[in-house]
């Protein structure tokens, strides 16, 4: 019986240690301060959610990138409705083993923080930023192979 309680309690401690930790921002300029904001990091941002198929498609090409390249820092921010943090992204992040940094934002003042991505962004996702050195080149398109992600990354990282 002792046996059976050990492994039971250990079973429940493994899953909740591999729950993604997702930070919460309900504006871009905190999450750009408080995630972005290293002028020494290249960051790949690709905006996504759960409930869109073909950002969920192309999330494998990020997180082969992620684990793949270590110049740079992948995130993924999920434009997911705060209600469903723990009752869809997260469990989501888990089946699908994600390891790149998530982080949920909540801003739904789009016309305020769509521009600050990018002047040109309709609001459609998938959508990728790299930031480097300041600088900053976007795309509003999903990439159908991690050849064809790496490949628009080094364009401008290298």
């Amino acid at each position: 019986m002792k046996y059976v309680l050990c492994f039971s309690f250990l079973f429940l401690l493994s899953n909740t240690i591999q729950a993604q930790n997702v930070a919460v921002f309900d504006n871009y300029l905190s999450l750009k301060e408080e995630i972005l904001s290293d002028k020494n990091t290249i960051y790949v941002v690709n905006f996504w959610a759960t409930w869109c198929g073909p950002c969920v498609k192309e999330l494998p090409h990020f997180e082969q990138l992620n684990s793949e390249n270590k110049n740079i820092k992948v995130v993924l921010v999920s434009l997911d409705f705060k209600n469903t943090l723990e009752s869809k992204l997260k469990p989501f992040l888990k089946k699908k083993s994600i390891k790149s940094e998530v982080v949920l934002l909540t801003d739904t003042d789009y016309n305020s923080w769509l521009p600050q991505v990018d002047k040109e962004w309709s609001g459609s996702i998938p959508a990728t930023l790299i930031i480097k050195n300041g600088q900053q080149f976007f795309a509003e398109k999903i990439f159908s192979s991690y050849t064809e992600l790496n490949e628009y990354v080094n364009k401008f990282t290298n």
